[in-house]
């Protein structure tokens, strides 16, 4: 665990019965004790029409948080960049790298982050993931020194060559950032199955670049640290009936019930859900060091990417902070 990389996730949660500025209060919370904990950098993530998640818009609350804290670093985990130009995206973060110098990444995911309706909404097309190859090239250009063929130019922007990161969950987004040369980071806190086989691929494949001569591989972990390993155990037990009557509910008109939930939790659709939660370290202190040193070998990577998927404000907070690199060494 020494030389490991631990960075966080953040997905502004908003608590059950809860509100939006509170979420968004708390990732500031968040973001200073990752700083203090020792954490690689905080990712933001792109989602939308989700009342339970209050990150849809990655640039604005990194510009929040940024002006809130003072060295850890802060990205897009990430922006889906079939919404938007690319341009749009240089400027934006653009703005962020010159405000706040080396502090800013660009994660880029090609799916929508939403549903069918909210898709419509974002005037997407179905072209649009297509041309994604396309698309990030261009936001390399963007950010780089050399002027694009177009003549087109992002200021803020040009010249920050702010390091980006392909983000997937499958053998695209592992071939893509492979061929670019640029990190890889594997969704495996919510889509595990393809984690080890998408890396291996990126890997045996990887074309060295300027800016990145050696692969780098993060894969998201779910992370329920606790003082003990029993207390742990049942906050991972809740975790998971939240996360169940979660699921269940969209597109219903009246959510179900916790009781409901608990009650499903052996049923095929509960167990989808759960699956996605297969890569979990639960436990206490040391417990929880372990589990995440096994995932990394398990993983081959470079930086592990925690999610604390607690339903309260107060216990992701506190597994942040046990999991935290500086409560490791502390123990050393």
């Amino acid at each position: 665990m020494a030389d490991l990389k631990l960075s966080f996730l953040d997905l502004a949660t908003v608590e059950r019965d809860g509100d939006i500025a509170a979420a968004l209060a708390h990732s500031v919370e968040l973001a200073r004790a990752a700083e203090a904990g020792g954490y690689e950098r905080i990712w933001y993530a792109e989602h939308h029409n989700m009342p339970t998640i209050a990150s849809s818009a990655p640039a604005v609350l990194i510009a929040h948080i940024a002006a809130h804290t003072e060295r850890i670093g802060l990205g897009s985990g990430g922006v889906m960049l079939p919404n938007h130009s690319p341009l749009v995206v240089a400027e934006q973060f653009g703005t962020l790298a010159e405000l706040h110098p080396g502090r800013i990444h660009i994660g880029l995911g090609r799916a929508p982050g939403t549903d069918g309706a909210t898709f419509r909404a974002l005037r997407r097309t179905v072209q649009a993931a297509d041309s994604f190859p396309q698309d990030v090239l261009e936001l390399q250009a963007l950010l780089g020194d050399e002027l694009p063929r177009s003549g087109v130019n992002a200021y803020p922007g040009r010249g920050t060559k702010i390091p980006l990161t392909i983000l997937g969950s499958s053998l695209f987004g592992a071939n893509l950032a492979a061929q670019l040369g640029l990190p890889y980071s594997f969704a495996s806190h919510f889509a595990p199955q393809a984690l080890t086989q998408a890396v291996q691929h990126y890997r045996d494949n990887y074309q060295p670049s300027e800016a990145h001569p050696e692969p780098y591989v993060s894969a998201g972990v779910n992370v329920v640290a606790a003082e003990s390993d029993q207390a742990a155990a049942e906050l991972f037990g809740r975790a998971e009936v939240e996360r169940i009557r979660s699921f269940l509910s969209r597109g219903r008109e009246t959510p179900i019930t916790t009781e409901q939930a608990e009650q499903l939790i052996d049923s095929p659709a509960a167990y989808e859900i759960r699956q996605m939660l297969h890569y979990s370290a639960v436990g206490g202190p040391e417990r929880v060091r372990e589990q995440l040193a096994e995932f990394a070998k398990l993983a081959n990577a470079d930086e592990l990417v925690t999610v604390h998927p607690l339903p309260t404000r107060e216990e992701q907070l506190a597994s942040l902070r046990i999991a935290a690199p500086a409560a490791a060494a502390a123990t050393v």
